[in-house]
């Protein structure tokens, strides 16, 4: 969900939740694509066909591939919503996440605190 649309519908803390939740929805697929893999490569070695090995190896790099997508999306939204995050607090009253919506340019959203009524801009 784009910085925004979170604001103005949720507000930010259950933005940044949301955000939070997401990213580690992926490291929970990273896991069990991890787990996926090692029973591949165990079973690997106990097939003798052809077909077995192959049904097998196209399992490994079928769990590799999501694992590496699951890790690289998990990375990314945990990273974005850490840096906006860091640019939460008030500047004028100090106070963390008490974001009104103001508007938007590309990749800046303008922000006004909830409690002084400080205004300033976040970054994406």
């Amino acid at each position: 969900m784009k910085l925004s649309d979170g604001i103005r519908q949720l507000g930010f803390r259950r933005w940044y939740e949301r955000e939070l939740l997401a990213g580690h929805a992926h490291l929970v697929a990273l896991v069990m694509c991890v787990l996926g893999l090692m029973m591949a490569l165990e079973a690997w070695s106990r097939f003798d066909s052809l077909a077995d090995r192959f049904l097998d190896g196209f399992a490994v790099v079928l769990c590799a591939g999501a694992g590496l997508l699951a890790l690289r999306r998990y990375l990314r939204l945990l990273a974005r919503a850490e840096a906006i995050a860091n640019q939460a607090d008030c500047p004028r009253c100090k106070a963390y996440g008490r974001l009104a919506w103001r508007g938007e340019r590309a990749l800046e959203v303008d922000v006004r605190c909830k409690g002084c009524g400080a205004e300033w801009t976040v970054y994406e």
